[in-house]
């Protein structure tokens, strides 16, 4: 059967409307493109979300909008980018979209099929935050005193099932102490609550811990990365006493599934030059967080490599999220 010409021509002419129907409607982006950062307003996600919003807007020619939408520890938001698989909805979020499905039993998407890489933001340390009059002074007191009563000591995390959730219970498994967990929702929320004296401790990321820190509102007890850093020398690794206890927080920057890998590759060309020189490489200056900005191909890798590493932490140390 012959096919018509004009049929033809307009087959070729839309060779991305295999792997993205959407964007062979229109030029892309042909309105309003949102950002969604699936954690409560205020967290430290926005920040860079909202710079890399400012940086793309005038290089698309379209608004690009910053949305909230927390929920079961990042996955009701996460769940809405996949869900839609709207190329003008995208997503912000931390590593909690490679932990989570080791958490739930259902976390409503996958997090290697349902997204595109884009960017990998940032990297960096948790850190366990005291106040500055609790009896916890130090990480040698903070186990000493948890073995001593196992569940007396309580910790805040940014919501049930997220990346500080995991650092905490963690933890917990490798050090052989009982901790209570207590989520809530967001960053802002529990450090409010650390304040109140509804907790003992809490597990942030250090971008959002280092002004607390700078103004002496709050205490460091320990960092977990792989070492101690430049910003808090004084402050030791959690892994100095519990070997191989090493857990780092970072943001990643995903389109939907079928995103074309070319636009994928412009995206990350366009945040680059953020990463030297800018007002959100000075915001991160000095905060133990590595701006890194990296081509698609860094955060392919690392969901690569964490989505199953997480799911055989969580089997081994029989973490669910509450």
């Amino acid at each position: 059967m012959r096919v018509p010409r004009r049929a033809l021509l307009a087959g070729l002419a839309s060779p991305l409307a295999l792997s993205c129907p959407a964007l062979a409607q229109a030029p892309w982006p042909s309105r309003t493109i949102r950002f969604i950062v699936p954690f409560a307003p205020g967290g430290p996600v926005e920040i860079p979300a909202r710079f890399i919003a400012e940086q793309l807007s005038p290089r698309l020619g379209q608004p690009v909008i910053v949305e909230a939408k927390p929920g079961a520890g990042g996955a009701l938001g996460i769940q809405s980018v996949a869900q839609a698989n709207d190329p003008h909805l995208m997503l912000v979020t931390t590593s909690a979209i490679a932990i989570l499905p080791a958490l739930m039993k259902e976390p409503g998407f996958d997090p290697l099929a349902d997204f595109t890489p884009v960017s990998l933001l940032t990297d960096a340390p948790m850190i366990f935050l005291a106040r500055p009059d609790s009896p916890v002074r130090d990480l040698e007191e903070l186990l000493a005193k948890a073995r001593a009563k196992p569940g007396s000591i309580s910790y805040g995390s940014s919501g049930a099932g997220s990346t500080t959730h995991l650092g905490g219970a963690l933890f917990c498994s490798m050090a052989g102490v009982d901790l209570l967990h207590v989520p809530y929702r967001g960053a802002a929320q529990a450090v409010n609550a650390l304040y109140a004296g509804d907790t003992d401790l809490m597990v942030t990321g250090m971008g959002e811990a280092m002004p607390h820190l700078r103004e002496k509102r709050l205490r460091a007890i320990a960092v977990t990365g792989r070492g101690r850093i430049p910003a808090l020398p004084e402050v030791p690794a959690a892994m100095e006493r519990v070997p191989d206890y090493v857990i780092t927080i970072w943001y990643g920057f995903f389109g939907p599934r079928g995103l074309p890998p070319g636009l994928a590759e412009r995206l990350a060309t366009e945040i680059a030059p953020l990463r030297d020189g800018s007002a959100l490489a000075e915001r991160f200056r000095g905060t133990g967080v590595e701006l890194l900005l990296t081509p698609p191909a860094s955060l392919a890798e690392r969901m690569a490599r964490e989505v199953p590493q997480w799911k055989r932490i969580a089997a081994a140390a029989n973490l669910r999220a509450e």
